[in-house]
Formats: C-alpha cells, structure tokens, sequence
C-alpha cells in the first residue's frame, strides 16, 4: 500500500480498504466495515472549520486522525484526498487475524466475532489510542497490507451510517457482505460487487 491510495475520493478508498489487512504492533486483522466522511459532510469534524482538534484532518493523505469520542473510545480513521480536503474513513470493524489472544486480553473478553466488531472496540483491540493522531499509516506501528486473493471479488453492502445524529441517512458505511465481525446494527443497503 502506497500514499497514492489514500490520494483518492473518501469513497473509493473506503470501499477499497474493505479486505484489506492492518497492524498495529503485534495485532492484526482484514478490515471488514468503514464509514466515509468528508468536509462538506455536517458529521465530519471538519465541517467547522479548522481547529487544532481536526488539523491532522487537513494534512496529507495516509495519516491517521484519532479521536476521543464521548471521552471514552479512541477511534481510528485513515486521512484521505489531497492536502487540505479534510476527510477520511472511519475504521468500523475487524475480523482478527494476529494477536488475538493479545486483542482478549486487552477486551477482557473471549468471543472473537464480538473483539472488533466496532471503532471502540478495535482501536482497544488493537492498542490504538490519541498518541498515534498524526502517524504515517506507511510506518510502524501501523502496517498496512493489499486486499488477499483468497478474498476474490468482495461483495460490498453500503448503508447509512450508525451512531452519528447529523446526516445519518447518507449511505456512506461500506462493509463486507455477510461478515459476522461487522458492527450491529448489521447493514440491509444494496450490495454491490467490486
């Protein structure tokens, strides 16, 4: 994975990064649901304008911009576009694939379907917290791997997104059809093959 695939619409980077893989350290997993946001977009943080809270927003694409959400969950999301446009997807969900007993640990919890299956959950899951706002998602501790063949063509559901009160109705949450490691609600929109 390269700079270049985050220097693309919010769109198409959040249904592409669906398969592949990311790690963080000694945990991993295949990102099975996202969530777009952009500036124009009343949900996204940078619909106000910038502040020192979103400035990671508006710089180059592939960094990370974490965030505190309701002072409890730090949430992952990937910048996106050119420098300057501010937006990014909102990882949603992983199914693991490394470190799992690490990820239990850490959840205090055994069932792996219920590990990641959110953007709380996997940032705890994987150890991610505010220090890493700002890293290059190119660099450690964040590693970063291609859509796997073994997932073939993946089939993609896109449905309104969850947890926000601001423009919920757009239909801008992309997931893995069928994948039990999705967050619930689990999505009913139109699938689409890639």
């Amino acid at each position: 994975m390269n700079r270049e695939f985050f220097d693309r619409s919010v769109h198409q980077v959040a249904r592409d990064l669906i398969g592949c893989g990311v790690a963080v350290g000694e945990t991993a997993g295949v990102i099975v649901e996202t969530e777009a946001y952009e500036a124009s977009d009343p949900a996204c943080h940078a619909y106000i304008g910038r502040t020192a809270r979103n400035e990671v927003l508006f710089g180059p694409p592939g960094h990370a911009y974490v965030y505190l959400s309701y002072g409890i969950h730090s949430l992952l999301n990937f910048v996106t576009e050119r420098e300057g446009s501010a937006s990014a997807v909102l990882i949603r969900a992983l199914e693991p694939t490394h470190g799992v007993e690490l990820m239990r640990e850490r959840r205090g919890r055994e069932d792996i379907e219920g590990l990641c299956s959110g953007p709380g959950k996997l940032t705890e899951a994987l150890g991610v917290d505010l220090s890493l706002n700002g890293a290059d998602l190119l660099q450690p501790p964040f590693d970063l791997s291609e859509r796997s063949a073994s997932w073939g063509a993946v089939e993609i559901a896109a449905s309104e997104r969850i947890g926000i009160t601001k423009a919920a109705d757009l239909p801008w949450r992309y997931s893995a059809a069928g994948s039990r490691y999705v967050s619930r609600p689990w999505p009913a929109g139109a699938f689409a093959s890639l």
